[in-house]
């Protein structure tokens, strides 16, 4: 014979069924006031859109905001034995300011492989802020090159990784390897698809030396593989197209610009970004095909930034060839 429910246990179902219907009502009236404001106010849809916000987890975000801002407060105000940890910054800035200020028996390259020795992790990988910045410093500084990691509000998934040996692109129809340049030693020869963008030149007639030059020193990053790909594909693939990219062979201190015109690597390898074969063989020389380096965006509204090596010091360092990886 079953026993009759005691008051207690009564009251629980009774109180658990309770909250339930109500967590169900408050759920319902959620989507519901979310569907009418979205409804109303279409614009407000597409900001948390573009912004990847869930309206729906609004106070997870904010409490987010809110960490955020109280560790930055922390580290701002922290007393000064917090930063005992952080004294290359200065190190680096102090040096640089040497190198302003004329320093002929350190050359430019020793300064900036030191540099970016200081700042740079172990392990390739995404950087932080923090030392994003003190690379623009050291390249506008030190290479001549007003260079950012992110730019009018674009960043990659990493400023910090391998880059590979790509092919030749196409530059017209009927472009084949005949006629199109090569480099001295190991060509790569011509890929068999177009770039991300097509055709640089609609016919051979239209190919003019800036076109050229395009296809000659162009690099490959992962557009892809960016979180909002998907959502803002027509104007990221126009913002992207032909941008110019400061890469440094962070082995060396080679550096080059280049620009955008196609989307890779694939993930599985191991790599992030891709140069011509002439961008390549400027870093590293014939026998670079991968490397670790830097890639930062260059700030160059005006267009007055050619692409192509930038030979900021053509006095090696000791033990470190300007040429070879």
């Amino acid at each position: 014979m079953t026993q009759p429910a005691s008051k207690s246990y009564r009251r629980f179902e009774e109180e658990k069924i309770s909250s339930e219907f109500l967590r169900n009502k408050l759920k319902l009236r959620s989507l519901e006031a979310q569907r009418s404001l979205f409804e109303k106010y279409p614009h407000v849809k597409k900001f948390f859109t573009d912004r990847g916000i869930d309206l729906g987890k609004i106070r997870e975000h904010s409490a987010k905001v809110i960490t955020t801002g109280a560790l930055t407060g922390t580290l701002l105000f922290a007393p000064p034995t917090l930063a005992k940890n952080i004294p290359t910054v200065a190190n680096i800035v102090k040096s640089l300011g040497q190198v302003e200020g004329g320093q002929p028996n350190v050359p430019q390259q020793e300064t900036l492989l030191t540099s970016l020795q200081q700042v740079l992790p172990q392990k390739v990988g995404p950087l932080d802020r923090s030392q994003e910045k003190t690379l623009e410093q050291v390249f506008s500084q030190v290479v001549g090159v007003n260079a950012k990691a992110s730019l009018e509000g674009e960043h990659l998934n990493t400023t910090y990784g391998y880059i590979g040996a790509e092919q030749h692109l196409a530059r017209y129809p009927g472009d084949n390897m005949s006629v199109h340049p090569k480099v001295a030693e190991l060509d790569e020869g011509m890929a068999p698809g177009l770039g991300a963008w097509g055709y640089f030149a609609p016919s051979k007639a239209a190919l003019t030396p800036s076109l050229n030059a395009d296809e000659e020193w162009y690099a490959v990053v992962q557009t892809l593989y960016l979180p909002d790909w998907n959502t803002r594909q027509p104007y990221l693939s126009n913002w992207y197209k032909y941008r110019k990219v400061l890469i440094v062979n962070t082995m060396n201190g080679n550096a080059v610009v280049a620009d955008i015109a196609d989307s890779g690597p694939a993930a599985w390898t191991g790599k992030q970004f891709g140069g011509s074969p002439e961008v390549m063989n400027y870093l590293g020389g014939p026998r670079y095909k991968k490397g670790p380096v830097i890639l930062f965006f260059v700030d160059d509204p005006t267009n007055q930034v050619p692409l192509g090596p930038v030979e900021y010091n053509k006095i090696n360092g000791q033990g470190v060839s300007l040429t070879q990886a």
